[in-house]
């Protein structure tokens, strides 16, 4: 079987002659270790796109089968996108730097966690009618409608390739912070957040309308939000159902029309309350399922919605930092959580500085002797 036929045939509750070893890719800094430690060559060094040539390359010196996050779409952020500069450096070293999406950051130098975030400029009606609203309108410049026409000729039959649709909310969070975007809710003018909304929404539905229509044809179709964290999402269910749902109803059903039945969204932190709207209104895949404090998701989910809730990721990333122990007991988990159907391992996200190379090479070996 294809590793393209071994996904699908999971995610449709078929039979598989075993499980395929996924990924969703790396820390640039995890490379670099690698790399000083003679694991890789330099070519790898300092991070590489998720299913380019290099990151297939490196599938193959691991014993990976692919990665997950092999996706294409259309230039559906801002466009054009607000050009970055920096604005000021501080006594510390650190910088404030206007980034592409309107927000100040404050980079410190050595650190490579996500910057904190010191202002921004999506603040009110004039701002977005005057600086944002021109950006996020559909133009025929957002779609490679050459590259799309000629895609199911030139794609990799191999592996699993899915459409990406963009994002609803997490995209807006990035440019209004997470303060910001809080503000909004309960601005005086209390149209505005759902007139963001609504205006970038539209303009991502164009673009993957316009894909489809070129006749490009794909395995799964993916969002990426990030809108929860470790205790819960950054704003009340109510309001998100309230902002998103009829966004993601649209745009799953325009896929559905196209036959993509496969639709996975990528949140980190804790998604549980947020699960009905996304379910309800056409995501049937959660992606990664991360661990962190508080231990596996998807296995509640599946009880709660049924076998129409399918995942891909779930294994505890950091057991491929201890030791072998650790990935024997992550693989067994992993194993009961596959026989459950529709459901494919996969570290529950970017694997980090401090991965043991030998343990992952081992971690991959063994998925590919599950059989379900």
């Amino acid at each position: 079987m294809t590793n393209r036929e071994r996904a699908l045939n999971i995610l449709h509750y078929k039979d598989v002659d075993r499980l395929p070893a996924v990924h969703f890719g790396y820390w640039g800094e995890l490379l670099t270790e690698w790399v000083q430690q003679g694991k890789i060559s330099k070519d790898f060094e300092g991070g590489i796109g998720d299913g380019s040539e290099a990151d297939r390359a490196l599938d193959k010196i691991i014993g990976w089968d692919f990665n997950w996050f092999c996706t294409k779409g259309a230039n559906n952020g801002l466009y054009p996108c607000f050009e970055s500069k920096e604005l000021e450096v501080l006594p510390d070293g650190s910088k404030r730097v206007l980034n592409s999406v309107g927000v100040i950051e404050r980079i410190k130098p050595g650190i490579t966690s996500i910057p904190s975030e010191d202002d921004y400029t999506l603040k009110d009606r004039t701002a977005f009618e005057e600086l944002y609203k021109p950006k996020m309108q559909f133009v025929k410049e957002r779609v490679n409608y050459e590259y799309f026409s000629s895609f199911n000729e030139t794609r990799d039959y191999d592996i699993p390739i899915g459409l990406h649709l963009g994002s609803v909310l997490g995209n807006i969070r990035d440019m209004t912070s997470v303060i910001g975007m809080s503000y909004l809710m309960y601005d005086e003018d209390e149209e505005l957040l759902a007139d963001i909304v609504d205006t970038y929404a539209d303009m991502q539905y164009e673009c993957a309308k316009a894909i489809l229509e070129t006749g490009a044809r794909f395995d799964f179709a993916h969002y990426w939000e990030d809108i929860c964290f470790k205790n819960g999402p950054l704003l009340s269910p109510e309001k998100f159902d309230e902002l998103c749902a009829k966004h993601y109803k649209k745009r799953n059903d325009l896929c559905r029309e196209y036959g993509i039945d496969i639709i996975s969204l990528d949140c980190d932190g804790v998604t549980e309350k947020l699960l009905p709207t996304w379910f309800e209104n056409g995501v049937n895949t959660m992606f990664p399922i991360e661990i962190g404090v508080w231990g596996d998701q998807f296995e509640k989910a599946r009880n709660k919605f049924g076998k129409g809730m399918l995942g891909v990721g779930g294994m505890d990333k950091t057991a491929l930092r201890k030791d072998k122990a650790a990935v024997d007991a992550e693989i067994e988990r992993m194993k009961r959580l596959a026989s459950m159907g529709g459901f494919i391992p996969c570290p529950d996200h970017r694997l980090m500085p401090g991965t043991k190379f030998e343990l992952v090479q081992y971690y991959a070996e063994e998925i590919k002797k599950i059989r379900i």
